[in-house]
């Protein structure tokens, strides 16, 4: 059997990965000038990362790089393990070519061993449905070729709608500009967002009020998940310390669509993406038709 890895900005928790016997590789936020790891807030709470960011702390972050990655990949390869793993999206951050620089190494280190890196064009718990997926099918007996032939052939099937009621660190990293964020803050306005097939995020509409925005949000899942709200697979969310808006669109989704897998799993936005969303922002993921313009 061989070893499913992904990234800690998969925004799942650290039991769950854990229970899906699921690798991950921690990124790096930093603090007012402090560095922390991504570490599915066992050293600071959800509540109080977003809370100090709304008090004024600086949160920047820094991609896993390439020794980083050779480091962690050595320890499976050492046990003679092969490796899918799955990295957060390149329209986001350059973590993908720092792990393929070290997959690349390392195979001639180990070319009996199988290394794949995939561009997952996935993020936030988008990232993490993809890789849950691929653990089912790990547990049912796909083979490593089959898994990387899988993947690559359905990553873009994995839908990733999300909306802020508060854009002043989208403002501040540059992914909306000042102008539009004040228009947007003093109307009342919630973008809804999506990620493009090139793994970038995008806005889609702007829409207000926050109701509507909950309401769209829904209509989207039910114009692109597979078989619409007949839709029989799983949902997964994230929010950043917004648990009531997020509740919203759980409701509404567990309501019109009756055949999803379960429950909608709730997860919080982790402090890499969050440290670039801010507090306010909710997400949804779903699988559906691939991604286009």
């Amino acid at each position: 059997m061989f070893i499913l890895s992904t990234c800690s900005t998969a925004d799942l928790t650290q039991e769950y990965l854990e229970s899906r016997n699921v690798y991950y590789i921690k990124f790096h936020y930093t603090k007012d000038n402090e560095m922390y790891d991504d570490d599915f807030y066992k050293s600071i709470s959800a509540e109080d990362f977003f809370n100090s960011m709304v008090a004024g702390s600086v949160m920047t972050t820094s991609q896993v790089n390439t020794w980083e990655f050779t480091a962690y990949f050595k320890t499976f390869l050492e046990q003679g393990k092969d490796i899918l793993h799955l990295c957060l999206s390149s329209g986001i951050s350059g973590a993908y070519n720092s792990a393929r620089a070290a997959a690349k190494e390392l195979s001639q280190q180990y070319p009996e061993r199988k290394i794949h890196i995939v561009d997952s064009l996935c993020a936030s718990s988008g990232l993490g449905l993809l890789v849950d997926k691929l653990a089912d099918l790990r547990d049912s007996g796909m083979s490593f070729d089959e898994a990387v032939a899988w993947v690559e052939e359905n990553k873009l099937r994995v839908h990733h709608w999300f909306f802020t009621s508060d854009l002043t660190f989208f403002i501040r990293g540059g992914r909306v500009s000042k102008v539009a964020g004040t228009v947007a803050g003093v109307l009342g306005i919630c973008p809804l967002m999506n990620v493009s097939n090139e793994g970038k995020l995008i806005v889609r509409d702007k829409i207000r009020p926050k109701k509507r925005v909950i309401e769209e949000m829904v209509k989207r899942m039910q114009m692109y998940a597979d078989d619409g709200f007949d839709y029989s697979g799983k949902v997964f969310m994230s929010h950043s310390n917004c648990i009531e808006d997020c509740r919203a669109v759980a409701d509404l989704v567990e309501a019109k669509f009756p055949k999803i897998n379960n429950k909608v799993q709730i997860n919080s936005i982790g402090t890499v993406i969050g440290s670039h969303t801010g507090p306010g922002t909710v997400a949804l993921f779903f699988f559906g038709q691939k991604r286009d313009n």
